[in-house]
């Protein structure tokens, strides 16, 4: 029930730029770090103050490292190793570079493609995938270099080649996931072709996977250009890449060691830095992730309170909410999403919290016991007591024995909090055998048992049923079966009948009054429909952006609305039968509300 013409109240939301989340990510900003030093040290080799890296030496042979002019010694043929190592991984990096280029080039065309049109065009192209992929990657590049001939220009395209697959599979399971999305089918109706549902809505999403394997394929193509190369079959005299140093120097390895682990080091340093930016830029490139959870997520909510409450309260009743406040953390703010809010809720009593969408009820449910998502989520202020208990101030594995046990969650759409691999029967079980010591037989019948109560028919049977086969009623009763599996005190509803139809609604909203008065639970009912309020709750508090408006009993906050925006949101609620008069009734409200 969305209020359309209250004045929308605006926070300062300065999401973290890119550079920001590729700093956040400590091992990311390292590898951007020691890759750009390279590729600029390697980029300036023609201006810096080094010694020609093909002239011979042979009197100043086999120099150790920290010699006067040559810093990090010389090589068997007296070549200076610092000018050849700057030299040679110029030459690696544009190598590796121009072979990850063609082979994500051509590898992603084949992996969008097989994997949009399916049939016989993904048939043909992933049996050629599959003839590549066939034959030991390196082997099928020494023998092509060998058929074309020893040189850097055809090591680049062996690489290139038998790199193809690696990005054609990855594509192309991407793609099949994604093609049949509810966005993919929006742009399939509007009349878009192929090629620019291809290129405009299915590319973008597979961006990051294609990011990620070319920073991972860099790597890779450094490392097989500098096995080509060790063997004679890459870079030619009088060039060198940092293969070619590796190989030249292994016959003075315990000699000289210095001339093969100097360039060994490069190559591992450089690899590595590559690999740890890819992911960071993988990272960036999502935007799922710019919200700030690039940090490691923590098991509980971030608390950051200014003010620490008192950890007991006394003579408290089932549930006391205090000064509550849950924000986001953006990067250089944080923004609220719950402000200030506080409520009692006690044994056998019904605590509506309706509002309408994006008013911070779900946000509010979910910091109750520390389960709002942290990075980026965080508790600015405020106590939750269950129990005369601040949760916020237990330890971790406390808080984890509360879950479930004392306080348990029936969520709105239990399709996606059901696992779908597991038997219904099995995460009930899991949920007693979570805070229970029995045998696996005995949570299995007292599985069945919660499914019988809650009202599924033929139990025994349908436990062995995966969500996926029962209808959206039956998984709800699974999810309250899931709550009541430990006795709880405190059930929390967040919407557990918005993707219902009506009947099923009523059905499950009598289950919970049943249980509320057999069991003396404590209700916390989150809605957006007044109907369900006026049928369920004792009390009901209304919130609007993050702040609890308005809070009383049902019925006079029902019959006596206090707050304008609670008088907007009764008066959207249409009555049976009042046809054109319900226009007239709402628009007067709505016009007052905009002046």
């Amino acid at each position: 029930m969305t209020d359309m013409t209250a004045p929308t109240q605006t926070f300062s939301r300065k999401r973290r730029s890119n550079w920001q989340l590729l700093m956040a990510n400590r091992l990311a900003a390292a590898g951007l770090f020691i890759f750009g030093f390279i590729v600029i040290v390697a980029v300036l080799a023609p201006i810096l103050p080094l010694p020609n890296p093909d002239i011979t030496d042979q009197p100043n042979r086999l120099l150790p490292p920290l010699t006067a002019g040559h810093l990090l010694g010389t090589d068997h043929l007296g070549r200076d190793i610092l000018s050849r190592l700057i030299w040679g991984t110029q030459v690696s990096l544009l190598v590796g570079i121009s072979a990850t280029a063609l082979a994500a080039l051509f590898g992603s065309v084949i992996g969008l493609v097989a994997g949009y049109a399916r049939g016989a065009t993904d048939s043909i192209l992933m049996r050629f995938v599959d003839m590549l992929m066939a034959f030991p990657y390196i082997l099928l590049a020494i023998a092509i270099v060998a058929a074309l001939g020893p040189g850097l220009l055809n090591a680049l395209y062996a690489i290139a080649l038998v790199n193809i697959p690696f990005f054609a599979r990855n594509i192309r399971g991407v793609t099949v996931s994604i093609r049949n999305r509810e966005f993919v089918d929006a742009a399939r109706l509007s009349g878009k072709s192929h090629a620019a549902i291809l290129f405009t809505e299915v590319l973008p999403n597979v961006l990051p996977v294609i990011v990620i394997t070319m920073s991972t394929t860099v790597g890779w193509m450094i490392l097989e250009t500098a096995g080509l190369s060790f063997l004679g079959l890459g870079a030619q005299p009088p060039t060198s890449d940092l293969g070619s140093m590796l190989g030249q120097a292994r016959a003075q390895l315990f000699t000289a060691p210095h001339a093969s682990i100097i360039p060994g080091i490069m190559i591992f340093v450089l690899v590595m830095s590559i690999n740890l930016l890819g992911d960071g830029i993988r990272d960036v490139l999502d935007p799922r992730l710019r919200s700030g959870a690039l940090d490691r997520p923590m098991a509980v909510t971030k608390i950051n309170r200014k003010a620490k409450p008192a950890p007991t309260l006394e003579n408290a009743p089932a549930l006391v909410v205090e000064n509550l406040s849950t924000g986001f953390d953006t990067g250089d703010a944080i923004t609220p999403a719950v402000k200030g809010i506080s409520f009692r809720l006690g044994k056998g009593e019904c605590l509506g919290l309706i509002g309408e969408s994006g008013s911070g009820k779900s946000v509010t449910a979910l910091s109750l016991m520390g389960l709002v998502a942290s990075p980026p989520g965080v508790v600015t202020e405020g106590a939750v007591y269950v129990e005369g208990k601040d949760t916020f101030s237990l330890r971790e594995q406390d808080l984890i024995a509360l879950r479930g046990a004392r306080v348990a969650y029936v969520f709105q759409d239990p399709l996606t909090t059901l696992h779908p691999l597991f038997s219904v029967g099995d995460q009930v079980a899991e949920a007693i055998l979570a805070h229970k010591s029995i045998g696996k037989s005995a949570a299995r019948a007292r599985a069945v048992e919660l499914m019988e109560r809650v009202g599924i028919r033929d139990a025994a049977g349908r436990a062995s049923a995966y969500p996926h086969e029962l209808s959206g009623g039956q998984r709800q009763r699974v999810g309250i079966a899931m709550a009541l599996a430990n006795d709880p005190d405190i059930i929390i509803a967040d919407e557990p009948t918005t993707a219902l139809d009506v009947t099923v609604q009523a059905r499950i909203l009598e289950l919970l009054q049943n249980l509320r008065r057999e069991r003396g639970l404590a209700l916390l009912l989150i809605t957006h429909d007044f109907g369900v309020v006026a049928q369920v709750c004792d009390r009901v508090a209304v919130m609007r952006h993050g702040e609890i408006v308005e809070q009383g009993d049902t019925q006079a906050v029902l019959t006596d609305p206090q707050h304008d925006y609670t008088k907007r949101l009764i008066a959207c609620v249409p009555e049976l039968g009042e046809g054109h008069g319900f226009l007239d009734r709402v628009r007067p409200l709505f016009q007052e509300a905009r002046r």
